[in-house]
Formats: structure tokens, sequence, C-alpha cells
């Protein structure tokens, strides 16, 4: 099969789906929105050990609610779930919701990531801030938006290199898109023995993630297990993502979306799904296209959701930017001659 990147290579090729991001530089940290245009069938599928979520039991195929109205990824661990609320708000505002006596409850399901360690200033009273992060997330939502160091990708950490938000999308021969948004926060690495070559080469489109492919050979170092262990504490890591199409899914299928794209984080990512990680994919389905697919092209869906989260994965590592106080380098910077590690 051939697989075409969509003309934005982001999740919002998928249509029907906005993204917006809102960080603050000196807590290292931030909020990414997904917005829904109208309300889409979503599901979710948890892989980590470490999860932090909101709103994802609704999201079971036999539970009432079919459809959403935005999702939110954040850093903060457990404080950044009250990113939500900022989202929320901004839905009710606009008068989105679930009609429920006479009132509308904007559907948001959240998911967030440990970066309180990563060298931000966390002294903020109180009150965390990630629900006003949220709420400023959801306004700046669009159809484009800025990768690496942003939203809930700003303080993110993995194996010795700075994470990141990453996005990437596909258009299969039918036409359908799927589209994957991830911020990459993981215990393990997203390069292969510690080289520059990322672990998902395979799947890169053109030189979106640098074009470096897989080392030949690879290193013997390569099947090590790396990890950050030195900073991980349990809840202290995590993948966590949204895969989208347009194409027409039941909520049960939405699950198997989600299913799917977790085969993208074990290709991305060395060691993934571990006791540590809170690793997480949200299945959205837009509905915007009203074909019925055969089982075959079912099974191309799913590989395209597998290889387009591999793909948004690296590219969110390799957008990633240098910043004063950091604890790790950025792939860019420990890079930038491109020869070390080659």
């Amino acid at each position: 099969m051939s697989f075409r990147p969509g003309k934005r290579n982001l999740i919002t090729d998928v249509a029907g789906l906005k993204v917006g991001n809102s960080d603050d530089a000196r807590l290292k940290s931030g909020v990414t929105a997904i917005v829904c245009e109208t309300p889409a069938v979503a599901s979710v599928q948890v892989l980590g050990g470490a999860p932090g979520t909101r709103e994802t039991d609704l999201l079971a195929p036999h539970n009432v609610v079919e459809a959403i109205d935005a999702i939110a990824l954040s850093g903060g661990s457990a404080f950044g779930l009250d990113s939500a609320s900022g989202v929320q708000a901004a839905m009710r505002e606009a008068g989105r919701g679930f009609e429920v006596a006479g009132h509308r409850v904007p559907i948001i399901p959240a998911a967030i990531l440990f970066d309180l360690a990563n060298g931000g200033d966390k002294d903020w009273g109180r009150y965390a801030p990630y629900r006003e992060l949220g709420f400023a997330a959801a306004e700046n939502a669009g159809e484009t938006f800025e990768i690496g160091s942003q939203g809930a990708g700003a303080g993110a950490l993995t194996a010795g290199l700075k994470g990141g938000l990453g996005s990437a999308s596909t258009v299969l021969p039918n036409g359908i898109t799927v589209g994957a948004l991830v911020a990459v926060n993981a215990v393990g690495s997203v390069t292969v023995g510690g080289s520059r070559h990322f672990w998902a080469a395979p799947f890169e489109i053109g030189d979106e993630f640098g074009g470096h492919g897989l080392p030949l050979p690879l290193p013997p170092e390569a099947n090590e297990v790396v990890t950050k262990l030195g900073l991980a504490k349990a809840g202290a890591n995590t993948t966590i993502g949204v895969i989208a199409t347009d194409a027409t899914l039941t909520k049960a299928a939405a699950k198997r979306l989600a299913i799917a794209a977790h085969d993208g984080f074990a290709r991305a990512v060395w060691p993934a799904h571990t006791p540590l990680d809170g690793d997480l994919v949200f299945g959205l389905a837009t509905g915007r296209r009203q074909d019925t697919l055969s089982l075959e092209a079912g099974i191309e869906l799913y590989a395209a959701a597998a290889a387009t989260m591999a793909r948004a994965i690296a590219r969110g590592v390799f957008a990633a930017v240098s910043a004063s106080g950091d604890i790790m380098p950025a792939w860019s910077e420990r890079w930038k001659d491109g020869t070390k590690g080659a």
C-alpha cells in the first residue's frame, strides 16, 4: 500500500478537527486542546501502567455517550487534569455539549503526563495554572499549530532527550485521512542505541524527521533497555496521544483504531507500555466521509494508524528545541552538526 501525508502533515488534515496550544516557558509545561468542530465518535485504549485521566470510562463502547466535543492533553501530572475544566469552559461558552435535562454538558476527556521534575518553576501557589492554560489552548485552536516544545509537549522528556508534541497525517489510496497527535514523555528512548536514528525510521515519509534511516548495521546496544529511571517515579512518564480519521466509525471501531495506534508506540519507543508509563491513545472519528469500510480497508486504516502514530512520535522529538534550565538536550542540539552519534 502507498501512504502519503496530508497537506499540513498534522492531525488537522482530518476534516472536522482543530488544535490549540498554550504553554508557559517558566513553568516548562502546557496544554494542547483537540477541538471537534462537531461532536466526534470517540473511544480510548490505555496500555501504560500509570495513567492519569478524566472521562475515559465514558468512552467504553458499552457506555451511553457516543461523541465528544474536545480532548485535553496536559503536562502537570494530576494537577494537569484541571486543564479539561478550562477546555470545558471554552466549549460551554461556545454552546457546545451533550444535552440532558435542558442543560448542555461539554464532554472533554483528558490525559496528563508528568513534567514536574523538568527544571521548570512549579511554585504556583494554591491553585495550579492548568485550567487557564486549557481555556487558552481551546481558544487558540485552529487548523495549523506548532509541534515540538509546545503545548502538552513543552516540558516533556524521554530517555536522554527532550520529548515534545508531535503530529503527522496519512492519506490512504481510498481518500480516507488518518491523523495523529502525541505528547512524548516516555520512560524509554525514541532513538536507536543512543544514536541520532529514530526507531520510527521505517515509516518516515521524505525527511520529516531528518531522513537518517536506521543505522547499518544496528549498534550492539540497540536492544539494551535505556530509560530515564533516574528521574522516574510511579506516574512519572507517559506518551499520550490522539489518533483520528475522517471515516465513519462506530464507537467500537474507534476503540480498535486506538488499539492499533499503540502499535505505533511500540514501533517508535523502546521500551514502551512500561509500568511507569501512562501510555494512552484516544481514537476519534469525525465521520466527514461516509465510506463503508470493507474488512480489507479496515486493515489498511489500522495499519496507517500505527505508522502515522510512529511518525508523529519521532516528529515531536525531532522538533523539540533547547531552552534555559533544561535538564536534557534537544535532539536538534545534540546532533546539530549532523554527525554526532551517527
